[in-house]
């Protein structure tokens, strides 16, 4: 069955995480474009002076608490979608949180509980969504990570559980292409980007952890969440630095590795003291409505990589060389 996406100003979309960095951006470019919105994240504070600021420009837009680990909970997601609007056309699995340390150091409960939300929750968005999906047509949109494709020092957990989700959104395509199913599954792959992510991550390095560059800005993944939405695509890197990582990563694997060392150990590590104990929202929410991070260097507010990939494939193509040399340089400078 063909695979019909509705044009924005026409879709319902849920959005998980919304009321921060790549969700928040995503949904404020969104109700731009006329998308009636399901906004669902823990913080219900910022929700509600979200949905205010939207409505307030003349869009539409409902909320819902919820803590994506819970199964229940992401059920109640959509029963709130189906009760304001309907239903919906694009569901974007986008709640996630990082962690920073080494391997051996962390914490167990707080590594099952990184992947109860960047896995589990992602699983139990993606079943719930096709409940709807594969009955109407529709998105399906699952926000992973450069880190799927090619993993980092100090950020392991982090980059194991993204490469699970990328496990098993690649497997759930193929299923539901079997199946003749009218459903885009989209898997979006951002590389560093400006947002509160490391202020909000569990940190046990012993200063404050930073980007490595390049970093771009939130808006270049809301565009290619809100392009996926209404096109159907497979994959989309978002950052030229990150799609040239991951295929020197293939290409020259060990020289890879070397070049991680060297560069983004230390570069991860911003020497500033680390956040206060319990600052970051591992188990609870930080109630703020927050988009950008602070990151102090340069934030690119165009990726010329992603912006080609999605309108032409060879074109995407074309260019990823450039990302690959920028990304090849700033590793040698650090070395």
């Amino acid at each position: 069955m063909a695979v019909n996406l509705k044009p924005l100003g026409e879709q319902v979309m849920v959005i998980t995480g919304a009321s921060s960095g790549i969700g928040l951006s995503t949904a404020r470019m969104a109700a731009k474009e006329g998308v009636r919105l399901v906004l669902a994240a823990r913080s219900e504070d910022a929700l509600r002076q979200l949905v205010q600021e939207i409505e307030g420009a003349g869009g539409q837009a409902a909320f819902v608490v919820a803590d994506v680990s819970r199964e229940e909970d992401v059920a109640r997601i959509a029963a709130i979608a189906q009760e304001r609007f309907g239903g919906f056309d694009t569901w974007v699995n986008n709640a996630g949180i990082g962690m920073y340390g080494r391997l051996e150091e962390l914490n167990v409960e707080d590594m099952r509980r990184l992947y109860d939300v960047n896995f589990w929750g992602l699983v139990y968005g993606s079943r719930e969504a096709l409940k709807t999906l594969k009955a109407r047509g529709g998105a399906l949109i699952n926000v992973g990570s450069v880190v799927g494709d090619r993993s980092l020092p100090l950020q392991g957990l982090y980059a194991s559980s993204k490469h699970a989700v990328k496990g098993f959104t690649d497997a759930l395509r193929m299923e539901l292409e079997d199946e003749g199913a009218p459903v885009s599954v989209t898997l979006v792959k951002p590389g560093p980007i400006d947002t509160p992510f490391p202020l909000n991550a569990r940190n046990y390095l012993d200063t404050k952890p930073q980007h490595v560059p390049p970093v771009y800005a939130p808006e270049t993944v809301a565009r290619a969440i809100l392009h996926a939405a209404a096109h159907p695509m497979r994959d989309v890197f978002v950052g030229g630095g990150g799609r040239g990582i991951a295929a020197f990563g293939n290409l020259a694997p060990r020289a890879t590795d070397k070049a991680m060392e060297a560069g983004v150990i230390p570069g991860t590590q911003s020497g500033e003291p680390p956040l206060p104990p319990g600052s970051d929202s591992l188990y609870l929410p930080t109630g703020k409505l927050a988009e950008r991070g602070d990151y102090p260097g340069m934030v690119q507010k165009v990726s010329v990589y992603t912006e080609g990939a999605m309108q032409s494939r060879k074109i995407g193509v074309a260019v990823v060389a450039a990302g690959l040399v920028v990304a090849l340089l700033s590793a040698g400078r650090r070395r």
